[in-house]
């Protein structure tokens, strides 16, 4: 009986976020967030003609230098892949995909 209503308080207990849980599900939502915004922006800037002192190309640069230092070890596995005339790089939804797998595990 006590064995019982032990492991049932431990679930009870061990259900509730730790508070660096939540933070660490706070922080890769929020790079989740910056990562679609790196990659609309990515395509402004790229197609758009942004010019250097522009205000957008500015937010790019500074999310630029977040994300990037993350994509390099997955395009240094998964090169872009060749469609048509061009190379696609499928590291942004890579590293996208596996932080949303983290947060599943963190819920």
């Amino acid at each position: 009986m006590a064995l019982a209503n032990r492991s049932a308080s431990h679930a009870s207990a061990s259900s509730l976020p730790l508070p660096e849980v939540s933070l660490l599900r706070s922080l890769i939502q929020l790079l989740s967030l910056a990562m679609l915004a790196w990659i609309v922006l990515s395509y402004i800037v790229v197609f758009g003609k942004v010019p250097w002192d522009h205000p957008v190309r500015k937010i790019y640069d500074g999310l630029s230098r977040i994300i990037e230092p993350l994509l390099k070890p997955i395009r240094a596995v998964i090169p872009p892949v060749n469609v048509g005339g061009a190379a696609l790089d499928l590291s942004p939804l890579i590293l996208l995909i596996g932080l949303q797998i983290i947060a599943g595990f963190l819920s």
